[in-house]
């Protein structure tokens, strides 16, 4: 997709325009450029992230990049899931281990889970290398990116959105005119600034610093590997600093909260200081790549969209790293955006589908930021239990750390305290529940009368698979041919899909008449003991919840726009009714 660069005075028309190409941008650029839609990607920076900063890279999300096709691509630059999960409490990498977890589902607890939950292992991809991997499937796909080109202003009217944008290498300003906008531009939004976008919540709660360190530390690591290492160097005021795995085991991201005790000093030497007690052994060497402060926030877009134009990322929601769930949730806007506003700009789909993005994305984005501000108030009771604690000297620390593992009963008691505070950590380190179980609800989903299932175990640690309108295809392996397909597999690529069962013919024929008349793109799998899907297992059949003669009408982002338990009376009248109403579109 080519477009004219633009030129001093002139006007550039588009279809959508994209402002920012971090992880939401670059993903919308991608699918839009998937689905044909005209398109423009800018961004004020000069290249992809030139930080670690986001990183984990949870199930949902690699799903998302698997429907791109470039999963295999993720695979091979990310930090595997086998890497991942041992959580470690040190006084340093070569001090004292004072506790030790096991999280991202790597654990024998919840390894299971995991693995039904998805065809994909979550991984570790450092903003560094994933942003280059979706901007290389956008190219692919030919989406105009312009890196060096920022957004000036930005205004709106019923029928376009109009940008005054600046090319910083030579001046030269010129306009762009869309019918959409995207404002994907992080935390301090241009897009949100010029139209007006309020947020909720709380600013500059705190502050921290993150520090880029090259260091070879694979003898303290490689025996218990892990995406994150905590550490709490008795005597030099931090709490606790969680070190994140950049390259395995060499890179590493380290995060210090500031306190009163800890003061706004990000000198070299002053951080320096902090990096070698962190790692413990004065014989290892380190490089200081990058050092980075921000504020932490909660925050929270009042409303996602904005007549023609619409938040995605940290531009619509801002928090602590606790979870991992910022590059995610970003990612996974984008995914739910792209393919409304295909539908809507191929006249497939009526305006009012877009106001689905906000009712369902926003309960989302405040889920989150309330999650990783309680995750990190949940790591207190493990912070006071170990008992190396800001203010302390260096011997108040070791003594509170011999005492820990010493005999008799203050040992027993503080070793006790600790197993007891681990589990709430879980919420962070094995959140499944709130990383895969977002269930929708909006006009885009054509409720089918039922109530959600209750959930059996805790909703946010616990991911609990249903078809039930709104939420998302539960992943079960089916055997086609002699090879394997997940049921994810069966929908996604921008298109509507209709699943069925042994006794589905009447679905399928429907199907294949709407998609004539509409041209609107729609599938039909059918899923069965020796159906074109073989259920070889019957886990389909138990979870699916509806009949042999029933379907599901799942979405292009995979999540299930209706269901109907069985046959109904006229199935293609009904079908053309439901994909109406999830579309916006007259009732036919």
């Amino acid at each position: 997709m080519t477009h004219d660069s633009g030129a001093a005075g002139g006007v550039v028309h588009t279809d959508v325009l994209v402002v920012g190409a971090g992880p939401a941008g670059l993903t919308a650029a991608a699918f839009l450029a998937e689905y044909g839609v005209s398109a423009i990607t800018l961004t004020k920076y000069g290249s992809t992230a030139h930080t670690p900063r986001a990183h984990i890279t949870n199930q949902r999300t690699v799903e998302v990049l698997r429907d791109l096709g470039i999963e295999d691509r993720l695979r091979e630059i990310a930090m595997p899931a086998e890497l991942m999960g041992t959580n470690v409490w040190a006084t340093s990498f070569a001090g004292v281990e004072l506790a030790r977890m096991m999280s991202w589902g790597q654990g024998q607890d919840r390894r299971a889970d995991y693995e039904a939950a998805s065809p994909c292992e979550m991984c570790n991809a450092p903003q560094t290398v994933l942003e280059p991997a979706i901007l290389a499937a956008a190219r692919e796909r030919e989406a105009d990116i312009r890196f060096n080109t920022e957004l000036v202003d930005m205004t709106q009217d019923d029928e376009r959105v109009r940008a005054r944008v600046r090319r910083r290498d030579d001046g030269v300003e010129y306009d762009i005119e869309a019918r959409y906008a995207i404002g994907a531009d992080g935390g301090n939004s241009t897009v949100a600034r010029s139209l007006g976008f309020s947020m909720e919540g709380a600013t500059a709660i705190g502050s921290a610093f993150t520090v880029w360190i090259e260091a070879d530390l694979s003898r303290f690591v490689e025996h218990r590997p892990g995406a994150l290492f905590w550490v709490s160097p008795p005597g030099t005021n931090v709490a606790v600093s969680p070190w994140t795995a950049v390259v395995p085991h060499t890179e590493w991201n380290a995060l210090f909260l500031m306190h009163d005790m800890l003061p706004a000093d990000t000198s070299d030497q002053a951080v320096a200081e902090l990096v070698r007690a962190g790692i413990g052994d004065p014989d290892v060497d380190f490089t200081i790549k990058h050092i980075g402060q921000w504020d932490i926030n909660q925050l929270v877009a009042e409303r996602y969209r904005k007549g023609r134009v619409f938040l995605a990322g940290d531009a619509a929601h801002r928090h602590p790293p606790a979870n991992g769930l910022g590059s995610n949730t970003s990612i996974q806007d984008s995914y739910n955006l792209a393919w409304k506003l295909a539908h809507v700009l191929r006249g497939h789909a009526g305006p009012s589908l877009l106001d689905s993005y906000h009712d369902e994305r926003k309960p989302v984005g405040r889920q989150v930021i309330d999650r990783a501000i309680k995750s990190i108030q949940d790591l207190q009771p493990l912070a006071e239990a170990l008992g190396v604690a800001p203010g302390q000297t260096a011997e108040q620390g070791w003594a509170a750390v011999d005492e820990l593992f010493a005999p008799g009963k203050a040992g027993e008691t503080r070793r006790a305290a600790v197993l007891n505070a681990l589990p709430l950590v879980d919420w962070q380190l094995n959140c499944h529940g709130v990383e895969l179980g977002q269930r929708y609800t909006s006009s885009a989903v054509v409720d089918d009368g039922t109530p959600f299932p209750e959930y059996t175990r805790d909703p946010e640690l616990f991911y609990h698979p249903t078809t039930h309108p709104g939420a998302h295809l539960p992943h079960v392996w089916l055997q086609h041919g002699t090879g394997h397909v997940s049921t994810l597999d069966l929908v996604g690529h921008g298109r509507f899909t209709v699943l069925t069962g042994v006794g589905g013919q009447a679905w399928t024929e429907a199907v294949a008449a709407i998609s004539r008349e509409t041209g609107i793109a729609v599938d039909a799998r059918t899923i069965g003991l020796r159906a074109e899907y073989d259920d070889v297992l019957g886990e389909w059949t138990r979870i699916r919840e509806f009949d042999d003669d029933g379907c599901l009408l799942v979405r292009p982002d995979r999540h299930v726009a209706w269901r109907s338990r069985g046959l109904v009376d006229d199935p293609a009248a009904t079908l053309r009714g439901v994909i109406a109403s999830v579309l916006g579109k007259p009732s036919p």
